[in-house]
């Protein structure tokens, strides 16, 4: 039965009852325009050449054209069936590792790329064999189950990025266990697994499952991808070598010993990577060894589309439109071209898409000089885009980064905070918090900068670096409160020391009568030196001589 490989599409055709609804809009403003100019006679003769029935038929060819280009957009398909193949091979499972480690350049130009095309040609290799494929990092993931269906393998493999896992790290032995979930439980022989990493393994089970899966009649071959003095690991959003909390450069170094390791309790071979060729002749020639069987495989269903002859059928429909003239057939009456009506119906349909494509030149711009260190010049591109279009979430989160560089933090949060506004995937959403948590981090900004990275994980709870961080500030915290705390306590030492210091007023021992006496005594000493100094006064008192 047909169905529709992009069914969103049909959205679109909401654009014909609204192509009929500004025709019957124009015909009704262009009754009331020939009733205000009044002159009937003069008007009838003034349009006596102008068909309505033409353009009527004009307004439905049109319509019709864009039915059959908004469906053949969607590209209407029937399944043709499945193909059944025998074969005579073995079960392969293919382990890639897709950890930030693997883009470590001492094998050009990165370990995964490299590691990605010995694999594709591989699959070429083993065409009776099938295979499934497991990618991992921090944690591993089923990307392909066991088939015959090769063009996909290829597929999935190219399509294997480290964005592919959002949890990082090298946990080899969950990659192992995924692949040995993988086979027939009932079978302990036909069955082959391609472990292909640098072997920065953070998981010690990876052997011990090796030796289980070994035990089981899998074999194992292991491949080493990089060098043992390693290379420096470049951050992809900042274009700089990753550091650890000390700030030292972090050095990724290839550990044959767990590979090496694991092949030998996988029953299998280590072979170390020096060229694609050399590891694809290498691991056929040990899978060779292995017992086959024949089986029979149902490979994915074909389609046939028929997406052209709509096309077609709309080309036609509206190539019709355009050799009819709005004009009544007279003699020497020509019809002419008018290319205006297919220009506006593809400027409607297109536009957005012509714009958004403008959009990501600039943003591609921008990317351009931010990774040639050219901050200021990135930030220009981004801004441009932010003003005509403020929703673009990827243009203002690049503007975010942009900032920080150029040392705009206040502006950069900002930015950050409207593409958190528009982001849709919770896993940028995350990254744009933790963004705003590393610049306010380093602004010694510990509440604002904590409460970033635990709303990005919320969002994405695998975000491990945002966790990392998090413990990081949050260590920071208790440290800067431990100092504020010290501070508060010495302060207050000190201030008992200067209270001990002051000399206390000495208590009374004197009786209160006593204290009476004493008073009493006083104020007659004072009375007796008052009525001495009155005397002395009276007997010195002498007039002046002037008085004005």
């Amino acid at each position: 039965m047909p169905a529709f490989q992009h069914i969103e599409f049909l959205y679109l055709l909401v654009l014909i009852p609204v192509l009929f609804a500004l025709y019957f809009y124009a015909l009704h403003k262009k009754k009331n325009t020939v009733k205000k100019l009044g002159d009937k006679d003069l008007i009838e003769l003034l349009t006596s050449n102008h068909s309505t029935g033409k353009y009527r038929i004009k307004i439905f060819l049109v319509a019709i054209g864009m039915f059959f280009l908004i469906i053949s957009l969607a590209n209407p398909r029937s399944k043709t069936g499945s193909e059944k193949v025998n074969r005579n091979g073995i079960d392969v499972m293919i382990a890639l590792d897709v950890s930030k480690s693997m883009l470590a350049r001492d094998i050009q130009p990165t370990r995964l790329e490299r590691a990605k095309q010995a694999l594709s040609r591989m699959v070429d290799k083993l065409s009776n064999d099938r295979i499934g494929i497991v990618i991992f990092a921090g944690k591993a993931y089923l990307q392909m189950p066991l088939t015959a269906d090769h063009a996909a393998a290829k597929m999935y493999l190219n399509a294997a990025t480290t964005e592919s896992v959002p949890t990082q790290g090298t946990v080899i032995g969950d990659a192992l266990k995924t692949c040995f979930a993988s086979f027939n439980a009932n079978e302990k022989k036909y069955k082959a697994v391609i472990l292909i990493s640098d072997g920065e393994d953070h998981d010690d089970g990876a052997v011990k499952t090796a030796a289980e899966m070994g035990q089981e009649g899998i074999l194992i071959c292991t491949i080493g991808i990089g060098s043992p003095n390693g290379a420096p690991l470049m951050d992809e959003n900042t274009n700089q070598y990753k550091t650890d909390i000390d700030g030292n450069t972090i050095v990724s170094k290839l550990n044959e010993t767990t590979l090496i390791d694991i092949a030998e309790k996988g029953n299998g071979k280590y072979i170390l990577f020096q060229s694609a060729d050399d590891v694809v002749e290498k691991v056929v020639k040990a899978l060779s060894g292995l017992e086959k069987r024949t089986v029979t495989d149902e490979l994915t269903g074909n389609f046939k589309s028929f997406f052209l002859y709509f096309l077609l059928t709309a080309f036609i429909f509206l190539l019709i439109e355009l050799f009819i003239s709005e004009k009544k057939n007279k003699k020497n009456n020509y019809l002419k071209l008018k290319p205006a009506t297919l220009f506006l119906f593809s400027f409607i349909l297109f536009s957005g898409t012509v714009r958004a494509q403008k959009e990501n030149q600039v943003i591609k711009q921008g990317n351009d000089a931010y990774r040639s260190n050219d901050f200021l010049k990135a930030t220009d591109a981004y801004e441009q885009v932010v003003q005509k279009d403020p929703e673009n979430a990827i243009a203002q989160f690049n503007l975010g980064n942009a900032l920080f560089r150029v040392n705009k933090k206040e502006d950069a949060v900002i930015a950050y905070d409207k593409s958190i506004k528009y982001l849709k995937k919770p896993v940028e959403k995350s990254n744009a918090f933790y963004n705003k948590g590393v610049l306010l981090q380093k602004e010694k900004k510990l509440p604002e900068c904590i409460e970033a990275y635990k709303n990005a994980l919320k969002i994405d709870p695998d975000n491990e670096d945002a966790r990392q961080n998090l413990q990081i500030a949050l260590q920071q915290q208790k440290k800067q409160q431990q100092k504020q705390d010290q501070k508060k306590n010495k302060d207050q030492k000190k201030q008992e020391q200067d209270q001990k210091q002051e000399p206390k007023p000495q208590q009374s021992k004197i009786t209160r009568k006593e204290a009476e006496e004493k008073l009493k005594a006083l104020m007659q000493q004072e009375k007796n030196l008052q009525d001495k100094l009155h005397k002395v006064n009276a007997a010195s008192v002498k007039k002046p001589e002037k008085d004005w």
